[in-house]
């Protein structure tokens, strides 16, 4: 990672006494149940190694993603990696008696991933993680219950949830006049009322046409000055050998880039300043191709930014940056997520005072190793290093293999 040049953001790192001996409840501690950390789990369990998984299987996509959403990525990019590649979306779907659907709806991807987690339960901790400390050889996990639990390793899975993206000038406003799309409303909650959707991506668009069909009257406000689609170039994907050549099936990203995102190897050796660019094109602002139909009666006014939201009584002002004004019951953003780890409440000061920072994300080397011994992140967290793949479900395979891997090569250093 030589190519990273650490800012402000980076601590400097204490001398420890790493000596002194440590009796380890657990080898591993996984905080985190969704994708990523059950997929972990399931490739560490298969090689023998001790695991113990905290947190509720799936929460984050059952209680905080937009009700009836449909998954962005295609099928074949929406199964969660296990080692022996039985627990796919299609086996849960055959296991239940249910029709393939494509795009994926969120519930049958949230029961597919509970599913996934069964050969896991005797492995699952639902408690919370209240705090993680370095301590001695290992790490001292607390509960919210006041337990700890000493384990060798700690593999952060902990997901999105903290990185909510909320602009600066909604940021006075009661939940109940703005909220962002992360946090679990319902759409039915805004049935009759008039809502502005802040944001051009997958989660704003979505969120606009699911308020829409559940009866809210809707406007879509964009900073670019044009909606983007995913997938409009569908001959592309028809040309063979060719096509294998330009797009991976992880499906991230156009034609060539849709390569280097699948090479997360490859991808952590590039200057940071390419990797973000590929990054940064790769997951830009847009939405899936079947959304276009769905937003038809939807207002949309691009190329515009709000500049004042006053609360008066329960209902927002707008200010628009071309003078345009209007009257909303509710603000929801779909402004995406910018990660920042400090945000994880269980990481103690003392232990994010030792972990490389470039930008709010752990500096990564092979195996998803931090600059704190044993301290890995997989997921979100790992795309600074490693590319735009681990965003997506997809990653979970890239992620557990290499993870595994790692981790089996070096248990008793």
């Amino acid at each position: 990672m030589g190519s990273e040049k650490m800012t402000g953001h980076e601590s400097s790192v204490p001398q420890r006494n790493t000596s002194a001996p440590m009796a380890f409840d657990e080898e591993v501690a996984i905080i985190g149940a969704g994708p990523y950390g059950l997929s972990a789990a399931a490739h560490l369990q298969a090689r023998g190694i001790g695991v113990r998984v905290f947190g509720k299987p799936m929460a984050f996509w059952a209680e905080k993603m937009p009700e009836g959403m449909l998954l962005r990525s295609p099928r074949v990019a929406s199964n969660i990696a296990d080692p022996s590649n039985t627990f796919t979306l299609d086996s849960y779907e055959t296991a239940f008696g249910k029709p393939p659907s494509a795009p994926v709806p969120l519930e049958t991807f949230v029961n597919y991933g509970r599913w996934f987690s069964k050969p896991l339960t005797s492995n699952l901790d639902t408690r919370e993680v209240a705090s993680v400390r370095h301590e001695g050889q290992g790490f001292v996990v607390v509960l919210r219950d006041g337990e700890t639990v000493r384990v060798r390793r700690v593999i952060v899975a902990a997901g999105i949830g903290p990185f909510k993206r909320k602009p600066a000038v909604f940021h006075h406003l009661d939940p109940s006049l703005a909220s962002h799309c992360y946090e679990g409303r319902s759409v039915r909650d805004f049935a009759g009322k008039r809502v502005a959707v802040i944001g051009a991506g997958q989660s704003a668009l979505e969120s606009a046409a699911l308020l829409h069909e559940a009866g809210a009257e809707v406007e879509v406000i964009a900073k670019i000055p044009h909606l983007r689609w995913i997938g409009m170039h569908p001959w592309l994907h028809k040309l063979g050998p060719i096509s294998s050549v330009l797009y991976s099936y992880h499906d991230i990203g156009p034609a060539g880039i849709s390569r280097l995102v699948a090479m997360p190897n490859m991808m952590k050796h590039m200057p940071l300043g390419l990797r973000d660019k590929i990054r940064i094109r790769a997951v830009r602002p847009a939405g899936s191709q079947w959304l276009p139909e769905r937003l038809r009666e939807v207002t949309v006014s691009t190329g515009r930014m709000v500049t004042d939201a006053p609360a008066v009584g329960d209902e927002v002002r707008l200010k628009l940056d071309d003078g345009t004004k209007r009257s909303v019951h509710h603000v929801l953003m779909g402004t995406g997520y910018s990660v920042d780890i400090s945000k994880y409440e269980f990481m103690s000061p003392e232990l994010l005072k030792e972990v490389h920072l470039f930008d709010g994300y752990p500096v990564l080397t092979s195996g998803f190793c931090s600059s704190v011994p044993g301290l890995h992140f997989i997921g979100a967290t790992a795309a600074r290093s490693f590319g735009p793949l681990l965003y997506f479900v997809t990653g979970t395979e890239f992620a557990s293999r290499e993870l595994t891997s790692h981790i089996s090569r070096n248990r008793n250093r």
